[in-house]
């Protein structure tokens, strides 16, 4: 196995990862990467094998944790009941509770509000240069989950905030300050939550919360403290990949001079193959287990490098041409076995209907300056997106 150097916050790799997962891949399918200390997974058939594996998870062996430092304790009382961190068997009741709640008829249900919204948003554009993700990537989201979960939509900001300081906790080289911005963001987060639970017990309503207390109170062993995580981890995951993709996406297009043609289904998967918005991702042997040369034992991490798959060229010919019209965009963006992103759906259709939409209400948007992405990974994602409208400024709906 390979050992290759690559600080996550070098600046050269922020804005450019690409060149180091080529360099990567041209190692091998299992590099060490000396930054992480741990083996990563850089091709598609190995990530994709990892992710399928179950004897690789997300929960490290409760024999070989360490103790959680005290002032992160809020942090990681509510990664406790976490899908997202879980295997089976919790794993299993947890997402099964959510996918009887968060069913497709419900998603089906957002899509005219999703047009109406993005049509609203469009309308309130200032007039010459404005950040498109202030205006657009980041309030469109928000606001639809907020309108799934049943919370009030002037809480967008507010949700927006919080979520920004939970996630710094996945981010490299993250600091105490930031640390303490998640604990605060946390806390703040469950008290609200815990208090629109009991409200929801009292006046239910035709919302996603209502829905998972309907399925506690009917015997499922959800509580209160799995239900105010779900709906956490919604918000959270469900904002701020979306947030990422099409930022990502409308930079990609305007660069490449590409227009919404006529299958968007065809350009959310090229956006999300050619820039994801999260490119790393982790998990723990269980056993000891031989991968590709190397022999992980019991508790040992190996990193799955989700924003090198896009660029392999054994599943996707000339990967570093931005091509919605290619055959098959093969990619890995919302994983795959048993943590498949529960929100795909849901993030393909908003993404099918915004980008659209956009480019039919501002067909002369361009870009105002070259777009520079945030020091936030495991995330990839845009600090801002300034952009410009012609002189004919908004189309009319």
């Amino acid at each position: 196995m390979q050992r290759l150097s690559q600080s996550p916050t070098d600046p050269a790799f922020v804005q450019d990862p690409y060149p180091f997962y080529a360099r990567a891949r041209a190692s091998g399918p299992l590099v060490w990467w000396e930054d992480y200390d741990m083996p990563c997974a850089t091709t598609h058939e190995a990530v994709n094998a990892v992710l399928r594996d179950r004897r690789f998870g997300r929960e490290e062996p409760e024999e070989l944790r360490r103790p959680i430092p005290d002032h992160l304790a809020p942090f990681y009382a509510v990664e406790a009941h976490s899908m997202l961190e879980l295997e089976p068997p919790r794993h299993s009741r947890l997402r099964s509770l959510v996918l009887r709640a968060f069913t497709s008829r419900r998603i089906a249900g957002l899509q005219s509000g999703i047009e109406t919204l993005c049509h609203e948003l469009i309308d309130r554009f200032p007039e010459g240069r404005f950040d498109l993700l202030d205006a657009y990537a980041r309030p469109l989201p928000v606001t639809v989950i907020a309108r799934l979960l049943g919370v009030p939509e002037e809480m967008g900001p507010q949700l927006l905030r919080w979520s920004n300081d939970m996630v710094k906790m996945y981010m490299a080289g993250r600091s105490r300050a930031d640390e303490d911005a998640a604990v605060s963001a946390t806390e703040a987060f469950v008290a609200f939550m815990r208090d629109y639970v009991a409200r929801r017990r009292k006046d239910p309503r035709d919302d996603l919360i209502t829905s998972l207390i309907a399925a506690e109170e009917d015997g499922e062993r959800l509580t209160t403290d799995e239900l105010i995580t779900t709906c956490i981890l919604l918000l959270n995951a469900g904002h701020e990949a979306t947030v990422h993709t099409l930022g990502n996406g409308v930079k990609s297009m305007l660069e490449h001079g590409v227009v919404p043609g006529e299958k968007p289904e065809a350009l959310v998967e090229e956006i999300m193959r050619f820039d994801p918005p999260l490119h790393m991702f982790t998990r723990y042997a269980y056993e000891e287990i031989s991968f590709c040369g190397h022999v992980f034992q019991r508790g040992e991490q190996i990193g799955l490098l989700l924003g090198s798959v896009g660029r392999d060229e054994v599943v996707n010919d000339n990967p570093d041409a931005f091509d919605p019209d290619r055959a098959a965009a093969t990619h890995l963006a919302f994983g795959a076995g048993l943590h498949f992103c529960v929100g795909a759906p849901l993030a393909r259709m908003e993404l099918q209907i915004a980008l659209p939409i956009l480019w039919d209400r501002c067909p002369g948007l361009s870009l105002a300056e070259p777009p520079r992405y945030a020091d936030i990974y495991h995330f990839h994602g845009l600090e801002s997106l300034h952009v410009t409208r012609s002189a004919t400024g908004v189309g009319a709906r």
